[in-house]
């Protein structure tokens, strides 16, 4: 009787002790920060959902039963997991699954401009059930974790991507001048290594695609509107008709008769360069955040190595540098900020 009732004891302390890590452990990790993005809630969910599992089999080994219907339990405990993991393709857990998935095969991070499928946009937040875009329109869509596993995805890296114009123009019109003019457009709107490539020679056309490489995706969307307009200047600035090949044929105007547009400049170029800004505002505002985490992180392993190869009152000095910033990223950590800190 006395060894049942320590054991009974024993398993009231365990169950208190596993109520109280995990009750703390929810309140530090989640309660705490309610207003922690996905992307951040993320590790503390698994951290949760794996704390959880251990209390869980903690309590059933602290029971004072026999050891054979302990291991029963503990099976069971066991089975169940294997079935949710089994039938993961048909329940949340297949967003879990595949939100792991994607951080592990790293198919793009935050502040790249993704498509998949009827959804595009820049990636604002990666969470453990969806994944965030903000669309050319403005709008924020969820977009589960299996439909982007299950769906192929395409990427346009932060790094930079391609910004092209289609356009087609008759036979008349000789394709050494129209590309020589299409590069000129390009350059113009401060593409690198542009190029131009003849897509198709169809019945009544040519079809054109003028392309370059734009390195600063935050100005994506205005880029592509300044390159389509400065390919309508520059066409119609050297006299080339940008009209279809079928109207030409069977207009009743004079053959002199030129359907170019008067200029109507008269100073200097209109350009809107903030369409970015306040479409992806959110995302921008997350890719800056992820950056300035990767500088602080990189500055803090540069100090390090520094310290190690210093002494005296320099050594101090970079020691007390070295602590400021550790902090720095700390609070970028917890805060989510994107505002760069000064550099010491």
């Amino acid at each position: 009787m006395p060894q049942i009732e320590d054991e009974r004891i024993l398993c009231l302390i365990t169950l208190a002790v596993v109520a109280a890590i995990l009750f703390g452990m929810r309140w530090l990790l989640l309660r705490r920060r309610k207003d922690l993005s996905a992307e951040k809630r993320l590790p503390r969910q698994v951290t949760m959902a794996v704390l959880t599992l251990v209390g869980v089999i903690a309590a059933v080994l602290s029971l004072p039963i026999a050891p054979s219907s302990r291991n029963q339990i503990i099976g069971l405990i066991g089975l169940l997991v294997s079935a949710v993991l089994a039938l993961s393709s048909t329940n949340i857990m297949a967003n879990a699954m595949a939100g792991l998935l994607l951080r592990a095969t790293r198919r793009f991070r935050v502040g790249d401009y993704i498509r998949s499928g009827e959804f595009a946009g820049r990636v604002t937040e990666r969470g453990l059930f969806d994944t965030e875009v903000q669309s050319e329109s403005r709008e924020l869509i969820a977009i589960p974790n299996t439909f982007l596993i299950t769906h192929p995805v395409t990427t346009l890296r932060a790094s930079g991507a391609l910004i092209s114009c289609d356009l087609s123009l008759g036979f008349d019109i000789h394709h050494s001048r129209i590309e020589g003019l299409l590069i000129a457009a390009a350059e113009e709107v401060g593409l690198d290594g542009p190029f131009v490539r003849i897509t198709q020679i169809g019945d009544f056309s040519v079809s054109y695609r003028v392309s370059g490489m734009l390195k600063d995706l935050d100005n994506l969307l205005t880029t592509r509107s300044n390159l389509q307009r400065k390919v309508l200047d520059t066409l119609h600035g050297n006299d080339v008709e940008i009209v279809s090949p079928n109207f030409m044929n069977t207009r009743t105007f004079p053959e002199d008769r030129s359907f170019v547009p008067a200029s109507v400049f008269t100073g200097e170029e209109i350009v809107d360069d903030q369409q970015d800004a306040v479409v992806f505002d959110k995302a921008m505002d997350a890719e800056a955040a992820e950056n300035t985490k990767q500088e602080m992180t990189e500055a803090i392993e540069a100090l390090e190595a520094e310290i190690k190869e210093s002494g005296g009152d320099e050594k101090s000095r970079l020691t007390e540098l070295l602590a400021t910033k550790r902090t720095e990223l700390k609070e970028l950590q917890t805060n989510g900020s994107s505002d760069k800190p000064d550099k010491g």
